[in-house]
């Protein structure tokens, strides 16, 4: 088995040692975990909070244009997110695969799943560009733009389009470096990204006069500007390994066949295909409770919306702070497996449900305690801030159930999980959707509804907890 060095040396210089490894942490235990699990976690929570920041820069230059603008910025981003957050399964898949490579020592192998999982990405761009262009006016329709906004949201989804291969190349190569045990290179791309973007923005929308295609035009350069880095580091990434292991018999990489790796592999490419598909379902179904969710909020009424939106943006942020750790988990739990620690990887299980739990109860009081505070930041609206106040409070009581919630799921998709995982999700979807119905049906409110969401935490936690109790997950080796 090779040593942990390779893997920091293409990943970074600051990639842990793999789990069997001597190293100054000592054996593996709390502390030890606990370092592991910041050391990616917080990296990971800022390039999570980066992201959102490209729309909310977006809005609010063009916002300077005029409502319908904005308007129409809001429908086009509204679709891109839901076309690009879909796929989302690049990242995680391509997270725990590479892991466990990097656990069982053959970066080789790990670098090269990683660039499978990136055609695959250029792959599935290709298709939702061709299918997006064509339909841009017909989407913006469907979407509720007026036929004042409708021409803007045409306009800015056609031009944003062309970056959708670029954007989910940075969501397969964060996978990569993710499994790779390096959060940071990710950090410093998406902070480099939104300064681009910005700048761009600026430049583009009011220097050169585009207007809302300005906008456009930035997120598109700056997107493909984030790709390129990506690009860049792995293939960096595949060089060095293939110096370090010139003529080896056992890798057959050298430094005249380095290239070699970055060629298309049409089995490796439709595996991480399979590997991906039960993410995929379990994203959908997750994307459309929160849908559903928030068509229920609009029949109650136009303070339940605006309140629901402003609640549903409070738990997304604070979703960030725990999806991080769930994405540490899905490298470390990876990595853990791939080194045949069965008993590492249930130790560093257990460490982060406590993370889970702890992050989850901090956020919980931190929400009861300032809903008094959140409400006017948002609204002026009396009725509003009530509606929030109610809704606030139920997801305050939530918080460490969602905690343990999204620990889980980290755990069980660095595992390889994914079936399990989209099983589950469906079996959720179908608890939540009668008790959503319910709400109006039974003349109940906005904090009703948010029962229901909380209902759905927990029924997801029973799903997560019995398949984490039952040792199933646990399986190791290079491959599940």
């Amino acid at each position: 088995m090779r040593s942990a060095g390779p893997a920091r040396s293409a990943a970074g210089p600051d990639a842990p040692a793999s789990p069997g490894s001597t190293s100054p942490a000592g054996p593996a235990g709390p502390s030890r975990h606990d370092r592991e699990i910041l050391a990616l976690a917080l990296p990971a929570f800022g390039a999570l909070v980066a992201e959102p920041l490209f729309v909310m820069v977006d809005s609010a230059i063009v916002g300077h244009l005029g409502t319908t603008q904005l308007a129409g910025l809001g429908v086009a981003a509204a679709l891109l997110t839901t076309a690009v957050n879909v796929f989302v399964f690049l990242a995680y898949a391509t997270t725990a695969a590479v892991a466990r490579r990097v656990g069982a020592g053959d970066l080789t192998a790990a670098l090269r799943q990683g660039v499978d999982g990136i055609w695959l990405a250029l792959l599935l761009g290709a298709v939702v560009v061709a299918a997006v262009l064509p339909a841009a006016a017909a989407l913006a329709d469907l979407s509720g733009a007026s036929a004042n906004a409708a021409p803007y949201a045409t306009t800015y989804l056609r031009i944003s389009a062309l970056g959708i291969p670029a954007m989910l190349v940075v969501l397969a190569a964060t996978g990569v470096l993710r499994g790779l045990q390096d959060t940071r290179t990710p950090l410093f791309v998406a902070v480099g990204g939104f300064t681009a973007n910005a700048a761009l923005n600026v430049s583009l929308v009011y220097g050169a006069g585009l207007g809302i295609a300005g906008s456009a035009w930035g997120t598109v350069i700056a997107q493909n500007g984030m790709a390129a880095v990506y690009l860049w580091v792995v293939v960096r990434g595949i060089r060095r390994q293939a110096g370090a292991h010139a003529g080896a018999a056992r890798t057959g990489a050298g430094p005249a066949d380095w290239r070699a790796l970055l060629r298309p592999d049409a089995a490796g490419i439709r595996a991480c295909a399979r590997a991906g598909a039960p993410l995929l379902v379990r994203t959908i179904s997750l994307r459309a409770m929160l849908l559903l969710a928030t068509a229920v909020a609009a029949r109650l009424g136009d303070t339940a919306i605006a309140a629901h939106q402003i609640t549903l943006t409070v738990w997304s942020l604070l979703a960030f702070a725990l999806d991080a750790i769930a994405i540490a988990g899905q490298a470390i739990i990876g990595r853990y497996l791939g080194a045949d620690d069965a008993a590492g990887a249930r130790a560093a299980c257990r460490r982060m449900i406590e993370w889970g739990v702890a992050c989850g109860v901090v956020l919980g009081l931190l929400v009861a305690l300032g809903r008094p505070l959140i409400g006017p930041i948002f609204s002026s609206d009396p009725a509003v801030q009530h509606a929030l106040s109610a809704a606030l409070l139920v997801v305050a009581v939530g918080l460490p159930v969602t905690g343990v919630v999204c620990v889980l799921d980290g755990v069980l998709m660095g595992a390889g999980d994914g079936p399990y995982l989209a099983w589950s999700m469906l079996v959720t979807l179908a608890v939540f959707a009668p008790a959503a119905l319910a709400v109006p049906a039974l003349g109940a409110g906005l904090a009703a509804l948010w029962g229901a969401l909380t209902l759905m935490m927990a029924t997801r936690l029973a799903a997560l907890w019995l398949r984490t109790r039952s040792g199933r997950w646990v399986v190791t080796g290079a491959t599940r």
